[in-house]
C-alpha cells in the first residue's frame, strides 16, 4: 500500500520534527521492549499495581519528578522546562477479562480472580498496552529534546478505563490541585478503524457517553401453577424492556444520537417458579448532555410506571458506571490536525465521524481542560484494503484476536504524540 510505505519512510527519515532515524529507532526499541512486557503481564481495572509500577520506573529513569498511587494506583510525572503552558498526555493502565486467542508468540496467558471472586483470563484487547509503550517514547524523546519545547509536561497512567472509574479516581485525589492543572490534555487510542500509519481527529463530540443502569424489579413470588397470587417480576421486566424501545424512537428528535440498549435480564431458577425479583442491566449512549438527561428521566418514568401498573413496590434503579461524552475542542484539534498533517504527511491524517464507545478522559474536558483525542490506525495496511474491497470484519478492539499491527502503529503513536505536544508547546 503505497500510502503505508510513504508515512513509514516519514516516520523512519522524521524530518518534520528535525528527529534523525538514529534518534527515533532509540525511544523505539526501549518502548517496543516494554510493550512486550506489559501484554504478557496485564492486569485488570484497579489493580495495575505491577503495571504502574512499570510505567513509573521507566518515568524516573528519564527525569521526571513522580508521584505514585494518585486515585489508588495513577501515575504523575511532571517535567518543567521553563515558562509555558501545562500540557497533559494521558496513557491507561488497565487490560480486560478476555482470553487472549491472537496466537502471537508473546500472547497473554494470566488468568486471575475478579473484584467478584471469580477467576477470569487477562489481555491487553484495547491497545492500552501500546498506549503506554507510546507515551514512555514520546516521555524519552521530549526529556532528550529540551530544546525544542518550553513549558511544563505532565504525563499521567491512569487506572480503570474500562470501567469509567480512574479519571474520576484521579480527579477526586486531587490531580489537577496537587498538580499543575493542564492548559490542553491530549490523549491517543488506537483503531481497527484505520489502517496503521495513519491518524484521525473528530472536532466536537468524539464519543458518546455511557450509563450503565441497573433496575431491580420487585415482585411477589408462587407456585408457576399459581401466578394469580404472584406478581410476576418476569412480566412487569418484559413490558419495562418494550417501553424503553420507544423512548428513542418516539422521543428522541431524529437525527440526535441515542441508544438504550439491555444487555442482560435475570430472573428465576426453574421452569414452575414465579421468582420474587428479576433484574435488567442497560447501557445507555448519548453525545448531547440534554439529550442523555432525557434518556435517564425517561428511563425512571417507563420503569416505576409499569412496577405501579401491576401493583409492585418501586424498584431499585442504580448507575454504577457514568461518564460524560468526550468533547474534542474544535479549536484545539483543528490546530493539531495541522500540525499532524505536516509531521505524517496530509494523505496520513483523517477526519472522523464520531464513535460510538466511551471514555472517561471527557471528566477532564468536564473538569475545565481543553482536550483532544487522537486515533492511531492499528490495522495492518494490506488487511484493512483487503477487507474493504470484500467488506470482511476484521477483529476490533475488545474481541479476543485484536492485535496492532506493532511497529508502523507504535511509531506512529509516538510521533503523533511528539508532534502534537510540540505544537502546543513550541
Amino acid at each position: 500500500m503505497k500510502l503505508a510505505i510513504s508515512l513509514f519512510v516519514l516516520l523512519l527519515a522524521g524530518s518534520a520534527l528535525g528527529q534523525s532515524a538514529s534518534d527515533l529507532d532509540r525511544v523505539y526499541a526501549p518502548a517496543e521492549s516494554l510493550y512486550f512486557d506489559l501484554h504478557q503481564h496485564p492486569e485488570l481495572s484497579l489493580h495495575e499495581v505491577q503495571t504502574a509500577a512499570k510505567i513509573a520506573d521507566r518515568l524516573k529513569s528519564l527525569g521526571y519528578e513522580v508521584t505514585t498511587g494518585v486515585g489508588l494506583t495513577g501515575v504523575v510525572a511532571i517535567l518543567k522546562n521553563g515558562a509555558g503552558p501545562v500540557i497533559m498526555l494521558r496513557t491507561e493502565l488497565d487490560a480486560l477479562p478476555v482470553p487472549e486467542q491472537t496466537g502471537l508468540p508473546y500472547a497473554s496467558t494470566v488468568t486471575t480472580k475478579d473484584d467478584s471472586g471469580a477467576t477470569v483470563p487477562v489481555m491487553h484487547a484495547c491497545g492500552h498496552d501500546l498506549h503506554m509503550a507510546a507515551l514512555t517514547g514520546t516521555a524519552d524523546w521530549m526529556a532528550h529534546n529540551k530544546q525544542q519545547w518550553h513549558g511544563t509536561l505532565m504525563l499521567i497512567g491512569q487506572p480503570a478505563e474500562e470501567r469509567v472509574k480512574g479519571a474520576e479516581a484521579m480527579l477526586n485525589d486531587g490531580l489537577f490541585t496537587r498538580f499543575p492543572k493542564p492548559d490542553y490534555a491530549v490523549a491517543v487510542h488506537d483503531t481497527d478503524g484505520l489502517p496503521a500509519g495513519v491518524v484521525g481527529y473528530t472536532q466536537g463530540f468524539a464519543m458518546t457517553s455511557s450509563d450503565s443502569v441497573d433496575i431491580t424489579i420487585y415482585g411477589r413470588g408462587a407456585h408457576g401453577s399459581r401466578p394469580h397470587v404472584a406478581i410476576d417480576p418476569i412480566v412487569i421486566g418484559a413490558k419495562i424492556v418494550l417501553g424503553l424501545q420507544t423512548i428513542v424512537s418516539r422521543e428522541v428528535k431524529p437525527g440526535d444520537h441515542a441508544v438504550i440498549t439491555v444487555g442482560a435480564f435475570n430472573a428465576g431458577t426453574k421452569n414452575n417458579i414465579i421468582p420474587d425479583n428479576a433484574k435488567l442491566l442497560l447501557t445507555v449512549r448519548a453525545y448531547k448532555p440534554e439529550v442523555r438527561n432525557h434518556l435517564m428521566e425517561a428511563i425512571t418514568r417507563v420503569t416505576k410506571a409499569e412496577a405501579m401498573g401491576a401493583g409492585a413496590r418501586e424498584p431499585l434503579i442504580e448507575h454504577p458506571e457514568t461518564t460524560p461524552a468526550t468533547y474534542n475542542d474544535p479549536e484545539m484539534t483543528r490546530r493539531l490536525a495541522g500540525a499532524l498533517a505536516k509531521s505524517l504527511g496530509a494523505t496520513n491524517v483523517k477526519e472522523m465521524e464520531p464513535d460510538f464507545p466511551s471514555e472517561d478522559f471527557s471528566l477532564y474536558g468536564k473538569a475545565g481542560v481543553k482536550t483532544t483525542m487522537i486515533r492511531v490506525g492499528a490495522t495492518n495496511p494490506e488487511k484493512w484494503e483487503a477487507a474493504q474491497k470484500s467488506g470482511e470484519i476484521l477483529p476490533g478492539l475488545h474481541t479476543a484476536r485484536f492485535a496492532p499491527d506493532l511497529k508502523p502503529t507504535l511509531r506512529t503513536a509516538i510521533q503523533t504524540e511528539v508532534a502534537a505536544l510540540l505544537e502546543l508547546m513550541k
